[in-house]
């Protein structure tokens, strides 16, 4: 038999105290003295009583929860978000950033995918990592005027006034001006397919690097959720050149991974022949052989940005800041350690 759930009634009687001193208590309006207060938690965990948020969410317009959408990597295959290191990390930061506040964070299904959970538009807010060009979600926020933050920029709308920077075009430079003094003189890039900035705007710099140092643009686009032995093809075709590359960017963990194993296989020394750099690091760069150097993309740093800037969209006059990340931190491992460099 099911249990019957106390009421706001039930603690008030067992308190001796009114119902609307029984809502002041939990809710913090009015004012009730400590020692009342004392009493009607006493009474309400003897009762088991708790009030019900969802509804006292819908009575003051505000639920106390942020949701986090994390795009590209939560889509078909969600199980992706365990090796790479950003998303958790990122994940935690803002969760901790937002509870210090008040507020839960909680990771959420994009909404306007077909067939997906609407649990994100029950959120106050919404915080979204890559937004795609011409976002749907982010056009979906705004038509309904819901705080949002976006951890990297949509494409297509560069001047949206709620970005936190990723500093794609910097990290770039450090990553280009790192392999050639690791000895590469022919870097070559492989990105994502995604609409996104981290890709884009990587190329973008790439590109330009390229044509100001007068050397070949070499990029080849691998679709981020292809396996690794998709992505070793590239390393075929990157070996496959007249100049073959000497140094190669691969943005993520699986390509990276993918191009070292496949230029091993055939033979091809790594960092003696070809330096290898991550754009960003997963545990499977540290376990391999050779160890993989990669980018420490600061994620705990973002993402206390990002909790902090929409914080401050819904409470205004909440004293909450973010340091700004040192963007472009690199981690040297053995891809780009060549001896007696």
């Amino acid at each position: 038999m099911a249990r019957t759930r106390a009421t706001i009634r039930d603690v008030a009687r067992r308190a001796g105290v009114s119902s609307t001193t029984v809502s002041h208590t939990f809710s913090g309006n009015g004012v009730v003295n400590e020692q009342t207060q004392e009493r009607v938690r006493a009474a309400a965990s003897a009762l088991g009583y708790h009030p019900d948020v969802v509804a006292s969410g819908l009575r003051s317009s505000r639920l106390g929860v942020i949701g986090l959408v994390l795009r590209p990597a939560v889509g078909p295959e969600p199980h992706q978000l365990g090796d790479v290191d950003y998303f958790p990390r990122f994940a935690g930061a803002a969760a901790l950033t937002s509870l210090g506040h008040g507020y839960a964070l909680m990771l959420v299904a994009d909404p306007v995918v077909p067939g997906a959970s609407r649990t994100a538009y029950a959120c106050d807010g919404i915080i979204v990592t890559d937004p795609v060009g011409n976002d749907p979600l982010t056009a979906a926020m705004r038509s309904s005027g819901m705080p949002y933050v976006l951890v990297g920029r949509d494409v297509a709308d560069p001047d949206d006034p709620h970005v936190i920077d990723i500093a794609t075009a910097h990290i770039v430079d450090r990553v280009l001006d790192h392999l050639a003094a690791a000895g590469g003189t022919r870097p070559a890039l492989i990105v994502g397919t995604d609409a996104i900035e981290w890709n884009l705007a990587t190329e973008s710099r790439y590109r330009e690097r390229m044509l100001s140092a007068r050397l070949p643009a070499t990029v080849l686009r691998v679709p981020e959720r292809a396996s690794r032995s998709e992505a070793g093809l590239a390393a075929d075709e990157l070996l496959s050149l007249p100049e073959p590359a000497d140094a190669v960017y691969c943005l993520t963990s699986d390509h990276a991974r993918g191009v070292v194993e496949r230029l091993v296989e055939r033979g091809v020394r790594v960092p003696e022949d070809v330096v290898v750099m991550c754009g960003s690091d997963a545990e499977c760069l540290r376990a391999l052989s050779p160890t993989i150097s990669t980018v420490d993309l600061l994620p705990e740093a973002l993402g206390r940005q990002a909790a902090a800037a929409l914080l401050r969209q819904l409470e205004p006059d909440l004293a909450v800041t973010a340091p700004e990340p040192e963007h472009g931190r690199l981690i040297v491992r053995e891809s780009t350690s060549r001896s007696g460099r």
